[in-house]
């Protein structure tokens, strides 16, 4: 599985706290350290502009000509659509876990309504209390996002009892060797 990720760039983009050291997404860093993160001044305060302009400057940061795959969770997967619809420059996808409700932070009108420029894929919770599933569904529509239906995972991060989240990273998995096929198509 390691081998597909060799020819891309991974970008880990937290919610809300960083991701603790046992979330998933701390653990897939932990398993493959050449995944980077992304760096909020502010865990607490969720501010879609500013943490935006994170992920912009990461994906920016540094000459690595590889197609960009960004794992997002929660207010960091609003980031990321934020991000990736004003500039879809060398993102080869984004795989985006049970993202927070954009009517509860208020910065729905912020967002796109309409297909992201990149492949997509959007993975929520029956009983997620950031975000009914119903809703998830609904804003995996309009991204024209892959939806994947978890079943009862909470918010899919550390109190779900994950652990590395295999099923999680055979997604990430899929996502990339499309990722990497459409590169070799080209």
């Amino acid at each position: 599985m390691a081998s597909v990720f060799e020819d891309l760039r991974v970008l880990i983009a937290p919610g809300l706290h960083n991701s603790g050291p046992d979330h998933w997404q701390s653990r897939w860093q932990r398993l493959y350290p050449a995944f980077e993160r992304v760096r909020q001044d502010d865990w607490e305060a969720p501010d879609l502009p500013r943490w935006s302009a994170r992920v912009d400057e990461l994906r920016q940061r540094g000459n690595d000509p590889r197609p960009t795959l960004i794992v997002a969770h929660s207010f960091g997967a609003l980031a990321t659509v934020h991000s990736v619809a004003r500039n879809p420059d060398n993102v080869a996808g984004v795989l985006l876990v049970a993202p927070a409700d954009p009517d509860k932070f208020k910065v729905a009108a912020l967002l796109p309504r309409q297909a992201l420029p990149v492949p997509s894929i959007m993975v929520g919770s029956t009983n997620d209390p950031w975000m009914a599933a119903p809703r998830a569904e609904l804003w995996a529509q309009r991204w024209r996002s892959r939806f994947i239906n978890g079943g009862a995972l909470g918010h899919i991060n550390a109190e779900s009892g994950l652990g590395d989240w295999p099923e999680g990273l055979e997604t990430l998995y899929f996502l990339a060797e499309q990722a990497h096929n459409s590169a070799l198509s080209v």
